[in-house]
């Protein structure tokens, strides 16, 4: 009722023990808007992060198992962020799932697609996933790079450093393509990355952007297969 009588509805979001804040527009006189600023908090203030995925990955340490690279949409811009995962196996009698930045319930879903599709055994591991920087993420799009980065823990393998994973994952396994996929691949070539692994388009409506290569893949497993370091993949072709 109240966002209906005011003209703009605006939330400034952030973990306390981060200095980085979101400042989210929900609503305003002509309807939603699902836009965001990033800032971060200085002595003198909020300052604007122009260029708010380079800051997310500044002190990403590459090469390193357990770390994936999404690409999540914030209203109209696409954010970088990295995903961690980390397995450790249990001391207690149910293994704890626990999320930071990540829903709960989503969490679960992949550990068990992970568990009967792929072949993990993670009922005798904790599995913990957190979001690098105090963000949250809610879009299905990071589904893969959740899937991935507690995939790499398990293995202890690393995720292909100039890498970005994109992707819904179902149920059976299969990957699901996501909205807005060119505007995230632009900013993902922008920022250095050379291949992204999405998932399989049925209609081709327009080519891939260019400067990063884009790999097709149908599931998880495959996804894996191409993502993880030690996997020996096919050169990635570019479509024209």
């Amino acid at each position: 009722m109240l966002e209906h009588i005011v003209d703009t509805v605006l939330y400034l979001e952030g973990d306390r023990f981060q200095s980085y804040r979101l400042l989210r527009s929900v609503k305003n006189r002509f309807g939603t808007t699902s836009e965001v600023g990033v800032f971060e908090m200085r002595e003198k203030g909020m300052v604007e992060i122009t260029n708010p995925s380079e800051a997310f990955l500044a002190e990403r340490m590459v090469n390193a198992p357990g770390s994936a690279i999404a690409v999540t949409m914030e209203g109209t811009r696409p954010l970088l962020v990295e995903v961690q995962g980390l397995t450790s196996h249990t001391s207690y009698g149910n293994p704890r799932r626990t999320p930071n930045g990540v829903d709960f319930n989503r969490l679960m879903l992949l550990v068990a697609v992970l568990t009967r599709r792929v072949g993990y055994n993670l009922s005798e591991q904790d599995v913990f996933a957190n979001v690098v920087g105090g963000m949250h993420i809610t879009e299905p799009a990071a589904d893969l790079a959740i899937a991935t980065a507690i995939a790499s823990s398990m293995r202890d393998t690393p995720v292909r450093a100039d890498t970005v994973v994109i992707g819904e994952v179902g149920l059976s396994g299969e990957l699901r393509l996501v909205g807005q996929m060119p505007a995230r691949l632009r900013e993902a070539a922008q920022l250095g990355f050379k291949t992204a692994i999405v998932p399989r388009r049925i209609r081709k409506t327009e080519p891939w952007p260019d400067g990063i290569a884009v790999v097709e893949v149908r599931s998880l497993r495959e996804a894996l297969g191409r993502a993880l370091l030690t996997e020996n993949i096919e050169q990635p072709i570019k479509e024209s």
